[in-house]
This record gives C-alpha cells, sequence and structure tokens, in this order.
C-alpha cells in the first residue's frame, strides 16, 4: 500500500478509506469488526464514520461499534479515525448543527461511543447556515488545543463555502478545512466544476463518498442485486442508463480489471483527490476494491471513459445528474 499525504497536511492515510454506514443497518457487529481487521491487514488504516450512521436512532450506534472494535483491538494508534458532526442527533433545538455549545457536546458524544480520547478528522457533515465561520472555527480551536481533535474536514460543501471557510480561517491563522468528502463518481461528476477547483486551490484532500454510485457501477452482479431490492428509483435509473452499463463492463473487460476496481480507480486520478471510500458489506467486496490501487488508467483510457459517462462539462450531463444531498441544483451550474 502506497500512502498518501491527507490534502496539505503531513497525516499519511491509505489511498482507500474504509466506509462505516453499512455497520449496524447491513452488516452486523461480528462482521463488522471482522472487515475493520481485514481492512487493516491489507493496509487500509483510514476508516471513515459518522455520530448519524446506524439504525437506532440518536444513539450513534455505527460509531459504538466501531469503538466496540477499538476498544477491543487496541489498534487505535495504527488507525487515522475521522467521523463527522452536524446532523439530528435529539430532539432539542440544539442538538443539531455548528454552535460552539452544539461542537462541544457532539464531539464529547463521539468520543464516549468511539472509546477514545481524540479523533484525527472532525467532518462538518453538511453545510450549515446558521453559525458563522468565526463561531465554527473558535470552537474548533479550543478541541485543537485540548487534543481531541487533530484536523477539521468538511463534508458535502459547495465550492464557494469552502473558500469562505478557509479564507476565515486563515484570517485566524488557523488551519482550517484540510479535506472535503463529497458525493462523487462516473454517474455523479459535478462537483469536478467548483468543488474540486475549490480544494485544489486551498488545499483539501477529496474523500469521494459513493464512487460506485451505490453499486451501480459495480458491475453485474451488484446491479443485478440493487434491481432484486427493487426500489423504483434505482431501476428505473438502471434501465434508463442499460447502454453505458453495458459499455462501461465491456471497456473494465477489456482492461482486465473488475468494475468496482476501475471505478475506484477513475476517481483516484482525479486532481486533489485523497482516498475514495467504500462500503464493504462483505469481505468479497472489500478484497474487490483493495485492487483499485494496482489499476493504471492512461490517457486514451481516461478518454474512452469519458465517451461513456460524459465529464461534468457537459450540458447534457449537468441537465439531468440528480444528488439529493447538493445545496445547489445542477441547474445553478447551466448558465
Amino acid at each position: 500500500m502506497n500512502y498518501v499525504n491527507l490534502g496539505r497536511t503531513g497525516l499519511k492515510v491509505s489511498p482507500i478509506c474504509l466506509g462505516t454506514m453499512n455497520f449496524g443497518p447491513r452488516a452486523n457487529e461480528p462482521e463488522s469488526h471482522a472487515l475493520m481487521d481485514e481492512a487493516l491487514d491489507k493496509g487500509i488504516q483510514f476508516f471513515d464514520t459518522a455520530d448519524i450512521y446506524g439504525w437506532k436512532t440518536y444513539e450513534g450506534y455505527t460509531e459504538q461499534i466501531v469503538g466496540d472494535w477499538i476498544a477491543a483491538s487496541g489498534k487505535r494508534a495504527r488507525i487515522v479515525l475521522a467521523t463527522k458532526f452536524q446532523g439530528e442527533m435529539g430532539t432539542g433545538p440544539n442538538d443539531r448543527g455548528a454552535s460552539a455549545k452544539y461542537i462541544r457536546s457532539a464531539v464529547e458524544a463521539s468520543l464516549k461511543r468511539l472509546k477514545t480520547d481524540y479523533i484525527d478528522l472532525y467532518q462538518m457533515h453538511h453545510i450549515n447556515r446558521d453559525a458563522p465561520w468565526d463561531e465554527v472555527w473558535q470552537a474548533m480551536e479550543v478541541l485543537v488545543q485540548q487534543g481531541k481533535i487533530l484536523y477539521a474536514g468538511s463534508s458535502n460543501h459547495p465550492g464557494w463555502q469552502i473558500a469562505r471557510a478557509n479564507e476565515a480561517a486563515s484570517r485566524r491563522n488557523f488551519l482550517g478545512y484540510v479535506s472535503e468528502q463529497c458525493k462523487l463518481s462516473l454517474l455523479c461528476r459535478f462537483n469536478e466544476l467548483e468543488v474540486l477547483p475549490a480544494c485544489q486551490t486551498y488545499g483539501l484532500g477529496v474523500i469521494p463518498w459513493s464512487p460506485l454510485e451505490g453499486g451501480i457501477l459495480g458491475g453485474r452482479p451488484q446491479v443485478s442485486e440493487i434491481m432484486r431490492r427493487g426500489r423504483v428509483e434505482s431501476v428505473e435509473r438502471v434501465n434508463k442508463i442499460a447502454a453505458q452499463l453495458d459499455a462501461w463492463e465491456a471497456l473494465c473487460k477489456e482492461l482486465g480489471h473488475t468494475p468496482s476496481q476501475v471505478g475506484l480507480a477513475w476517481t483516484m486520478h482525479l486532481p486533489a483527490v485523497t482516498a475514495p471510500i467504500i462500503g464493504p458489506r462483505t469481505m468479497e467486496q472489500l478484497n474487490d476494491a483493495l485492487g483499485a490501487v494496482e489499476v493504471r488508467l492512461d490517457r486514451a483510457t481516461l478518454d474512452r471513459i469519458d465517451t461513456i459517462f460524459p465529464p461534468a462539462g457537459d450540458p447534457e450531463m449537468i441537465r439531468k445528474s440528480t444528488n439529493p444531498y447538493r445545496y445547489e441544483t445542477p441547474e445553478a451550474f447551466a448558465w
């Protein structure tokens, strides 16, 4: 495993990040612990979670699973641990957000669930329009001084807010955001328009989530599973892009790698990307994803991929793209 720097920092992380959103809802605790053991044994030491993950409302169930593994394994020092805050974690008016009060209580709750005394990367899960940046950074500065977090990161932030945030941090002589976790895949490319350039400019490492578009880019077995589960919107989407998926699978076969591996490798070739997030539910999926680090895509292959999945600058791609987690709609870029 060739480790890479997280953005402009000196922190080394694996070029693949283990996402834990399936831990609890789709993988039970023993399965989740086995996946973490296997990932670390194979060199993946960058783990990502969030306080709102898990099916038990307000209880941070996924963080608890990760915390139990940390306590049982004794391997906390070997991993780079990332988690997130900002989502609703209670019924009170201050049980979510980015106020100094909530950031303080949220980090304490995550530390308790994760059974650790520090978080390597603490990320704001979505942009918050209520708290001014000076308030956010004042709270983060205190946490850094206390040793409770080492770095701050963003998630699902538009490019202009990344710029605002880091300009505000700079005025305070604070490091600011060092990473951005955004939705990015061959079927969701419009973050190439502004988010990636903003991250390049400010030195943020991009951590793409859903790089295989919920399994749609993972090849026939995963697509068959999506169709079997029968979510109407997913089935309709797969049917609509069937010709693209056939061309995609044919190209991956020609390259001698699985679609999952090529899809992950494609994100690694993008400027500013540090590590795509994988969300395996099984050991087979984990080990398949590991093969992505061996994939090399030359310019000619990248151009062929662009013909199958047009880049973000293509007006038709902008018009058709959808992402419910964005705060700016695709139409906002269609000037």
